[in-house]
């Protein structure tokens, strides 16, 4: 978790400042192209950078581990779809208003659609599992679109607490309630849970205390909260995907049957394969620059940091 502001050094603060001040200048002199330009400018800006911070080192790495059978030209594809996918996503969260008047008409597609409507006039509560996969955001805003209610959303607050504040004002734009990370964000989650609300949650990370389970094949420590609340809730626990279209600017909204509730490793091994099998069709979708597979040798490294 992000430490507090009051915790941090003066020379960490510092260094905060002057990134949260470069930071928002790129952001709001971007907002005066176009839509459609800035996210596509933004998505070029993450692809050139993205091998001069190592985010193509993880990514290669990342995928050695876990798709050593791709040829390089696959690679060098996904490596370059990655970082323009997060760029343009980056973008996208900080447009709110374009963004939300874009996907609120977003097909939603899916054999899930007709439990996600079900549970809706049934007045259940309904947990959407969902991943850095395309753009998260964009179900939200389509869903709540479709259901008439409000989906409620837990987020991380961002370490540097100069731009922390312009990250969430801009969440609050694609609809709230919004649930900070941390003890007080999940007695409000499971608050809203209790009043049948809607909640999504993003799913995919490596998950301290969690349980080790799989993710293409390999350890992946996964956090079994969620399933636990929809067991203790009974809510409807429904895997949900914005897919980004060819146009790099649309989604389809795809959801996926609800997870049946058995026990908790089980449920969230489900969601873990049933991930899995949506990034396998999309491999430059998923966010592959995380440390998802850290204890994937036991060792609690990554590949790239073996000799």
């Amino acid at each position: 978790m992000p430490v507090e502001k009051s915790e941090l050094s003066r020379t960490e603060l510092r260094k905060y400042y002057i990134t949260g001040l470069f930071m928002k200048g790129v952001i709001g002199t971007l907002r005066l192209l176009p839509y459609e330009t800035r996210l596509a400018t933004m998505g070029a800006i993450a692809r050139g950078l993205s091998p001069l911070i190592g985010f193509t080192k993880r990514v290669r790495s990342n995928l050695k581990l876990t798709r050593p059978d791709l040829s390089e030209a696959d690679v060098n594809r996904i490596c370059s779809a990655v970082p323009d996918n997060a760029g343009r996503a980056i973008m996208e969260h900080f447009s709110p208003e374009g963004f939300t008047e874009r996907q609120r008409t977003a097909k939603v597609s899916g054999s899930g659609v007709a439990a996600f409507d079900s549970a809706v006039a049934e007045g259940r509560p309904i947990m959407m599992i969902t991943a850095h996969f395309g753009h998260y955001l964009a179900a939200r805003i389509a869903l709540q679109e479709r259901s008439g209610k409000p989906i409620g959303c837990l987020y991380r607050r961002m370490a540097n607490p100069y731009f922390n504040d312009m990250y969430v004002e801009a969440f609050h734009k694609t609809g709230s309630p919004m649930f900070e990370q941390g003890r007080r964000g999940m007695v409000e989650m499971v608050r809203s849970l209790k009043k049948s609300g809607i909640i999504a949650i993003v799913s995919d990370l490596h998950a301290h205390g969690g349980e080790e389970l799989t993710f293409f094949g390999k350890p992946a420590v996964t956090s079994v909260l969620n399933a636990e609340l929809a067991m203790k809730y009974n809510a409807v626990l429904i895997p949900c995907y914005a897919v980004r279209q060819p146009n790099g600017v649309d989604f389809e909204i795809v959801l996926h049957d609800p997870v049946p509730h058995t026990d908790p490793r089980t449920m969230t091994q489900f969601t873990n394969d049933d991930l899995e099998a949506m990034v396998r069709q999309h491999m430059g979708q998923w966010f592959w620059i995380h440390r998802r597979w850290k204890a994937w040798n036991g060792l609690g490294v990554q590949p790239e940091d073996m000799p």
